[in-house]
């Protein structure tokens, strides 16, 4: 028997609140809820089934078939993400590549009689692309700044954040990637391809944006957030897989680095997903090849291709490629750090001060960035070509504009080549592509490569966390490259072996950066072998993974998780904090005060109540014929709104009706109580009631959940922290001991045979033993 000293529901965020630093935004009235650094409010989402009379009653009337139009939805609809994830990716790298032909095209063709002209374009162009995408960042999309991925983590831990998931955001974050990546900053499309692939996804799972008139009804088919949150999964694999071609990494990237919640059908579905992205990309680059698509070639999509590098290693090869993992987890932490301490400057000074500062900043790093990577160049003497290798395929010099090794610029001599231009002032593509290049020995010298990696190493600190989308896949995989083909150019002269490629130390380089910043290991080693078409790496690229890994978490967490944390974003990470196996449930809420609801309330009293606090979830308490309180149920604050905005279900009785007719609680559709996704929904200040509406009751067994989680007192805080991360819970019932048990579930009870036959199923179960 439960007794009316019922305790309050724990929240998500409550749970987490010790694990978040000092926030300028405090909690609002003790309830637990949270804002982040922008200051929009964060909620948890309700992935727990409402089982309330209106709900079991729509899944009575629905059979074998309806289950089976449901299951043929989902797949449809995770074909329709793979196809709109892909054609977002393809019209991103299209507008990308065709923007820096452009701008490379004209600039090389005013270098020929004045390179300060030349200079000048230059900078102006790479300042109209990042003043675009900043300008739609700041007036249009604020959302959409950064590469979102701490975000969408955040959504698929149970944490809505709003706005992230709009229409408005996944126009900013395609034409703001196109500006900015367009503009020659030190970021990539990578991580907002995640981003908009997750937004594809919800706008799907809720039929289109209805403020936009982009809705149809014919979609309106997922009304929970545990369907939404499963179709955001497979749009972030999705993006993985658009980004890098890669549709086995988009997988696994969902499984290791976002979700937070895992099933076989789930991992169908994605990888279906995946691999409709797959197929899209490539139909895209083959209509391409026929020079429909401007300047996009091959350097429009991510692959590198290595397959002619280095055929095999020596066990003496594995000290220096440990080397470089050690390298790799020291620069990846240090990585990680530079940048809390700059986003927490920018968040508590510089963006205090408003958009016109942030288009400001942006436009700054934009010349910056541009006199960098046109000046430096200019100030590095020529190298003379090498000998020509029919077998390689490789010329020497190439005329400037033209992709490939050796480029010519500000050369006097027309058999020289200008090794920091070859890295520098180029695409990040095809940039990418010379550093992993093999059959070209000692094309860049050590002072250049050292030099590159100082100032791009600086260059993707000061850009990461200005308000432009920016992603850190192509940014780290150029800074790890470049130390990666240095440490190759040293094992080619120690070892003096002519089967050493420099290349593919560079590729190792760039593994061990990314997995000593973003701490992926699996994903991440199939990526980069997807992406290389190299698998006989595989080995390598495990272990500079695995060094870079253990060397950064020395230091700090990784790039995502230390970024949601300064954005305020309560993640429950996979293991509870040491300390919560000394608390129990009791003491996780403190000197909450029970805030419940009668069975039967007035009107008047439900508006009071949802005016003067921020609860989301009340409990609903009823008296017995002996006068013995019961807890009846949860009712959420999102569905009490609906209640009174419709005021389908006042009454003048004080008394209960009988839910199990059905009559009243049919008077509404079941997906009425369905939130927008990632929109604040209703408030009490949208609902208008006259003096009468309030003077009336309302019957709430309808419509609250009759089956809440429910928790004894004692418990550890170690297992209510379990219940909430492996059941993705909003809410959950601390009690008292109960006073007696009415029988006991074991696994036997569980395992229910689906057969008309009662006899087999009673010889079954007394067959078996508990």
């Amino acid at each position: 028997m439960l007794s009316n000293h019922l305790q309050n529901g724990i929240e998500t965020a409550k749970l987490v609140w010790s694990r978040i630093p000092n926030s300028e935004d405090g909690e609002v009235e003790g309830v637990g809820l949270l804002s982040t650094s922008d200051g929009n409010i964060v909620e948890s989402l309700d992935y727990e089934v409402i089982e309330n009379y209106a709900y079991r009653e729509e899944q009575a009337q629905r059979g074998k078939l309806y289950v089976g139009y449901y299951v043929a939805v989902k797949w449809f609809f995770a074909l329709l993400i793979g196809i709109g994830t892909g054609l977002a990716a393809v019209f991103i790298n299209i507008s990308v590549e065709n923007f820096a032909g452009w701008k490379f095209e004209l600039t090389f063709k005013i270098i020929q009689t004045s390179y300060l002209a030349g200079f000048l374009v230059y900078v102006l162009i790479n300042l109209a692309l990042v003043f675009s995408s900043v300008y739609i960042i700041t007036h249009f999309a604020p959302a959409a700044a950064g590469s979102g991925i701490p975000e969408i983590k955040g959504y698929l831990n149970g944490i809505d954040i709003h706005g992230i998931l709009l229409f408005r955001t996944l126009i900013g974050k395609i034409f703001g990637s196109i500006g900015s990546v367009g503009g020659g900053l030190a970021l990539g499309k990578e991580g907002p391809l995640v981003h908009t692939g997750a937004c594809i996804a919800s706008l799907l799972g809720q039929g289109g944006s209805t403020k936009y008139h982009l809705s149809s009804r014919w979609f309106h088919v997922f009304k929970s957030d545990r369907d939404r949150r499963d179709l955001v999964t497979c749009g972030c694999a999705a993006g993985v897989a658009a980004a890098f071609r890669a549709p086995v990494g988009g997988v696994l990237f969902a499984l290791e680095e976002v979700t937070s919640w895992w099933r076989s059908q789930l991992m169908w579905r994605v990888f279906f997903t995946s691999a409709v992205v797959a197929v899209v990309v490539r139909t895209a680059m083959g209509w391409c090849k026929s020079g429909k698509c401007g300047h996009f070639g091959s350097g429009g999509f991510i692959i590198w291709d290595i397959k002619d590098g280095q055929e095999d290693y020596s066990f003496r090869e594995l000290l220096p490629m440990a080397v470089i993992g050690v390298i790799g987890g020291l620069l990846g932490a240090l990585f990680n750090q530079l940048t809390i301490y700059v986003t927490r400057w920018r968040r508590n000074y510089l963006h205090k001060k408003g958009n016109r500062v942030k288009i400001y900043e942006a436009c700054l790093i934009s010349v910056l960035t541009s006199v960098v990577s046109f000046g430096l160049p200019l100030l590095r003497k020529c190298s003379p070509c090498p000998e020509a290798d029919t077998e390689a395929g490789i010329e020497c010099p190439q005329a400037p504009g033209i992709y490939g090794n050796y480029v010519n610029f500000y050369c006097s001599n027309n058999k020289e080549y200008n090794d920091l231009a070859t890295i520098f002032f180029n695409t990040q593509d095809d940039a990418i592509r010379n550093l992993f290049s093999a059959k070209t020995f000692r094309e860049f010298s050590a002072q250049s490569l050292l030099t590159f990696l100082v100032m791009f190493y600086t260059l993707a600190v000061v850009t990461f966390g200005t308000a432009v989308p920016a992603g850190q896949f192509v940014p780290g995989i150029m800074i790890g490259s470049t130390y990666g083909r240095l440490v190759g150019m040293f094992v080619v002269n120690f070892y003096q072996k002519l089967n050493i490629e420099e290349g593919t130390y560079a590729l190792l380089g760039a593994a061990s950066f990314l997995g000593g910043s973003m701490r992926m290991t699996v994903s991440l080693c199939v990526i980069m072998v997807e992406i290389t078409n190299n698998l006989k790496l595989l080995p390598l690229i495990m272990l500079v993974l695995l060094i870079s890994k253990a060397v950064g978490d020395a230091f700090n967490e990784g790039l995502y998780e230390e970024q949601a944390r300064l954005r305020s974003i309560p993640l429950l990470e996979s293991r509870p904090k040491y300390k919560m196996r000394q608390m129990t449930a009791k003491e996780a809420c403190g000197n909450q005060k029970v805030l419940s609801l009668p069975r039967v309330v007035k009107v008047a009293d439900v508006v009071s109540i949802l005016r003067t606090n921020k609860h989301n979830g009340f409990p609903v308490i009823d008296h017995s014929r002996s006068g013995e309180t019961l807890v009846i149920g949860l009712v959420l604050r999102s569905h009490l709104l609906v209640l009174l905005q419709s005021k389908l279900d006042f009454q003048h009785s004080p008394l209960p009706c009988d839910p199990s007719g059905g009559s009243r609680a049919m008077r509404h559709n079941f997906s009425e109580f369905a939130k927008p996704v990632s929109s604040k929904g209703l408030s009490i200040d949208d609902i208008h009631l006259s003096s009468d509406d309030l003077e009336m009751y309302i019957d709430l067994a309808p419509f609250l959940n009759p089956s809440p989680y429910v928790v004894p007192e004692d418990m550890s805080l170690t297992k209510v922290y379990n219940l909430f991360r492996q059941l993705g819970l909003r809410h959950v019932f601390v009690v008292p001991r109960a006073s007696r048990v009415i029988g006991l579930i074991t696994r036997r009870d569980l395992l229910i045979e689906d057969t008309e036959d009662s006899a087999i199923l009673e010889l079954q179960s007394t067959s078996r033993s508990s």
